[in-house]
């Protein structure tokens, strides 16, 4: 079994950053990718930041690039997302997801995360 349990997130004005945290309960041998989603009220879940295991490959949303950067520390079985330059249309509930099978923006990953609100007021 897989648990992934997401932290940092809060209530930022635009402009500000927030550093996300996931760390991986579990089973961790072979898997392929984590990644970062979002899901705002009223939308669906949209992929965010992607980092394969192995650390060669990351992916980001156009949306985010240049703001957001995904990195892991596979010693803690943690992954982070740094956020900087804050918009409000960047206020979501952020989940981390792990696959085994895949490595990109899709929402094809096994397990999920809870989900840590982020709320960027303007």
């Amino acid at each position: 079994q897989v648990q992934l349990v997401e932290s940092g997130g809060g209530s930022v004005q635009a402009g500000g950053s927030l550093r996300l945290s996931c760390t991986t309960f579990g089973y961790t041998w072979r898997r392929l990718c984590m990644g970062w989603f979002r899901q705002a009220p009223g939308k669906e879940r949209e992929g965010v930041a992607a980092i394969a295991s192995s650390g060669d490959s990351t992916y980001y949303a156009d949306s985010v690039k240049g703001r957001f950067t995904i990195s892991q520390d596979n010693a803690k079985n943690t992954l982070y997302l740094q956020m900087n330059s804050l918009k409000p249309e960047d206020t979501a509930m952020y989940y981390c997801a792990a696959s085994y099978l895949y490595c990109g923006l899709d929402r094809r990953y096994n397990y999920w995360g809870q989900g840590t609100q982020v709320t960027v007021s303007s």
